[in-house]
């Protein structure tokens, strides 16, 4: 049985059938388009989440005459099954014949580049942060497996031809996403559709519901942990290694009576994290559908150089940097576009003890911290709770 499935998988992956799907997904692509039908994606197919999930909640709810189709990777189809959702296999046949059919694309990163996109169709590109480290033809470098430099920013540069619109968060990434994805079409300066919730649902009883939902105490303040990845720590192309820095044993000796840890790691992240040595204590949320449900029940963010903080800051908490290694991500993988050593909107740490340290003497009052509201000002301005709307009507209802 083995075998056989072995040998049907090097069938579906050969060059011949790649390049026949590639023909009949183009040959659909000239038939008529469906002006009604939208193809939703987030995070490769991996999750029901992000902008791409706000704006079809936005849809649902407020324009229903749409038929709306979730891509799905079959690896993680469990996160969508059980939802009310439609959804289709990503490269399955159906895929293919929806994908060619469809009006819209909306999605939060970025589709395989064999992939023609039909004439008819209108690709939303929602992006997924605010950019704090470089970006596609701004990275110098490349550490990442299986391309090189200068492939990777032409792979880039070719995608971003496929894009009609673009949202971003606020004028600060209008100005890098044009020139770091080399944009020149419409980008839509609205806020992140994601972020809508954290102004909307920020009260107390959503909060204790959702905590109710996931069995976490309701007499423990939460910690949520959500560092990104590491351009040159892999164990193959897309599959990143992490190893927590963290001492979770100190955490939860110094501060394990008042508080519990969520974690939460990059989409792109392979590790499997067996937190059983601390239990009641630490948590791995890691394939949690939606991220945004976590930063309303968490008190407080520990990240590092994740662009999660941007999004966070809209809740007005703690926010407490770990960047054990920031001489070797800033100098070496990545750069970052501003002087974050000087404008975090919170401590840095580069020891778990330094955390803690923090952790303990972190700011009650976080909007009246000078440093914070600068943040603020230039980051959140925009998000009123109406991002969803704003996309919807310059790109769907032509507003």
């Amino acid at each position: 049985m083995k075998s056989l499935k072995a040998f049907l998988l090097k069938i579906k992956k050969s060059s011949k059938v790649k390049w026949l799907y590639k023909m009949l997904f183009t040959l659909v692509g000239y038939l008529p388009a469906d002006k009604n039908l939208i193809i939703f994606e987030s995070f490769l197919g991996k999750q029901y989440s992000c902008n791409p999930r706000a704006i079809y909640e936005y849809l649902k709810e407020n324009h229903p005459q749409y038929r709306m189709v979730w891509s799905v990777d079959p690896k993680y189809i469990g996160n969508f099954q059980g939802k009310e959702l439609e959804y289709v296999k990503r490269f399955s046949v159906s895929w293919l014949f929806v994908m060619a059919r469809a009006k819209y694309w909306v999605s939060n990163s970025r589709l395989p580049l064999w992939i023609p996109k039909p004439a008819h169709t209108t690709y939303l590109q929602t992006w997924h942060g605010t950019p704090l480290k470089k970006l596609a033809a701004d990275i110098e470098e490349v550490h990442m497996p299986g391309t090189t430099t200068e492939q990777y920013k032409m792979n880039f540069y070719k995608e971003s031809r496929n894009w009609d619109y673009l949202i971003s968060p606020n004028r600060y990434s209008t100005e890098i996403f044009k020139r770091a994805f080399q944009f020149d079409k419409t980008i839509i300066e609205s806020g992140y559709p994601r972020n809508d919730i954290l102004i909307n649902a920020n009260g107390g009883q959503e909060i204790a519901s959702l905590k109710k939902k996931y069995h976490l105490p309701a007499d423990k303040k939460i910690i949520l942990y959500a560092p990104t990845w590491r351009d040159d720590q892999f164990y193959s192309k897309g599959q990143y290694k992490f190893d927590i820095q963290l001492d979770l044993k100190l955490l939860r000796e110094k501060i394990g009576d008042e508080y519990i840890v969520i974690l939460r790691m990059h989409y792109l992240v392979a590790e499997n994290f067996d937190l059983s040595p601390y239990k009641g204590f630490a948590y791995d949320f890691s394939n949690h559908e939606d991220i945004r449900e976590l930063y309303l029940i968490s008190d407080l963010l520990i990240t590092d150089y994740s662009s999660v903080f941007f999004d966070y800051g809209n809740l007005k908490r703690p926010i407490i940097f770990y960047v054990y290694d920031i001489d070797q991500y800033r100098d070496k993988l990545r750069g970052f576009y501003y002087n974050f050593e000087s404008k975090a909107p919170g401590p840095l740490a580069k020891t778990t003890e330094e955390v803690i340290q923090h952790i303990k003497n972190q700011v009650n009052h976080i909007a009246e911290n000078v440093a914070f509201k600068e943040f603020y000002k230039e980051f959140c301005y925009l998000e009123s709770g109406e991002s969803a709307r704003k996309v919807v009507e310059k790109v769907f209802l032509n507003k």
